[in-house]
């Protein structure tokens, strides 16, 4: 088993009696509390296998992760211009349809945040997300604004798993990562946050972290 699975289990000592063993939650943001599907911006204008041929071919996820940390939309159109000329109109169609792209908030995750501030625990958001698209994830799933402070890698030029964003997140909202769980649905984002100490859970789902917290002491809303 890994350190961030082991992480997740809450660690070998397990909480204290009478006091959980976490003060504060650190959510990922998308797709753990805000859908994000990049096939949705094409739908009715591009097949399946269309989109899948510009993912590949354009090495989307890398482009992606260049405005994640800080890499402005038209700076990122330049370079695939530069060598693939012929998708940059597929690249223009996600950039201007991007609002599509986030059909709403995981379901779930409001209530959760909820019975999370509810029990008094601090919840904070640490998200690789392009600066210029941020405004637009609490317009499209509201449970954003639930979150005490949100790290956005755009903002800060640092993406995830480089270990300095957690590090600001630490700085930013005072956070003990002995007392913080992590929870992110990307399994190296996750490992790195156990690297510098933080609980940690690899998201699957709502059910499994709610059950996360309730093995480190923290019993919510309807688990209670």
């Amino acid at each position: 088993m890994s350190r961030a699975q082991d992480g997740a289990r809450g660690g070998a000592q397990g909480p204290a009696p009478g006091r959980p063993a976490v003060d504060v939650v650190l959510f990922d943001l998308g797709n753990v509390l805000v859908q994000w599907d990049p096939y949705l911006p094409y739908r009715g204008t591009h097949s399946r296998e269309e989109v899948d041929r510009f993912l590949v071919e354009s090495d989307f996820w890398a482009l992606n992760s260049a405005q994640d940390a800080g890499e402005p939309w038209a700076s990122v159109r330049e370079r695939l211009g530069r060598t693939r000329p012929d998708l940059v109109p597929m690249l223009d169609v996600y950039v201007t349809r991007y609002a599509e792209a986030l059909p709403g908030e995981v379901p779930g995750a409001a209530e959760l945040v909820r019975d999370v501030r509810a029990v008094g625990l601090r919840a904070y958001g640490l998200t690789n997300w392009g600066a210029e698209t941020w405004p637009l994830a609490a317009e499209r799933a509201p449970v954003v604004r639930l979150l005490e402070g949100v790290v956005v890698s755009g903002h800060e030029r640092v993406a995830k798993p480089d270990p300095e964003i957690y590090r600001r997140a630490v700085a930013r909202f005072g956070l003990d990562p002995a007392r913080t769980l992590f929870t992110d649905d990307a399994e190296r984002n996750v490992a790195a946050a156990a690297r510098l100490g933080f609980r940690t859970h690899l998201f699957t789902g709502h059910d499994g972290l709610r059950a996360a917290l309730a093995a480190l002491g923290v019993r919510l809303g309807r688990d209670s």
